[in-house]
């Protein structure tokens, strides 16, 4: 199992100081409330996080979490919803069904989302949260506030979002 990072910008565009907005751009996190996932792995990505950990947060997602995410909100090129007929008709060779066996391949690591973008779009735009934030959206994590890394509990924030 390959972990994969769901990575949410939290922060708006404007104070944002342009080597931020950069690697921001690079990660493809182009407005407030879109969501990336790469897999933890990923050459440099730990310092792209440790560069815009004061804009975004991220943690490991979970496979229900992934299944709901794709079936919320995943789009194809063009805007088109996905769905398990989609999936199945796309990865036929794969072998893969449905958007469970979609979600599989990505945590397995089979399969790697964002160089899937002319199948799947890589960013997911997402609602804000369901009841506010839990704590300030401009202090980290630790210290009561939802900037930078969670862990698990980004699976929390992900399913009052979609």
């Amino acid at each position: 199992m390959v972990k994969l990072y769901a990575i949410l910008r939290i922060r708006g565009q404007s104070d944002t100081p342009p080597d931020v907005e950069y690697t921001l751009k690079l990660l493809r996190l182009h407005k407030k409330y879109h969501l990336v996932i790469y897999p933890a792995e990923q050459p440099g990505l730990e310092g792209m996080l440790e560069k815009v950990k004061d804009w975004v947060t991220w943690g490991e997602i979970n496979k229900p979490t992934l299944v709901k995410l794709f079936k919320a909100r995943g789009r194809a090129s063009g805007g088109i919803r996905i769905t398990d007929e989609y999936i199945a008709k796309v990865f036929a060779e794969q072998g893969i069904k449905d958007i469970e066996g979609f979600a599989e391949a990505l945590l397995e690591g089979k399969l790697v989302l964002h160089k899937l973008e002319n199948i799947v779009k890589p960013v997911f735009r997402l609602h804000p949260p369901r009841g506010g934030f839990d704590g300030s959206s401009k202090k980290p994590f630790n210290m009561k506030g939802e900037l930078g890394y969670r862990g698990e509990k980004i699976n929390e924030l992900i399913e009052r979002m979609l």
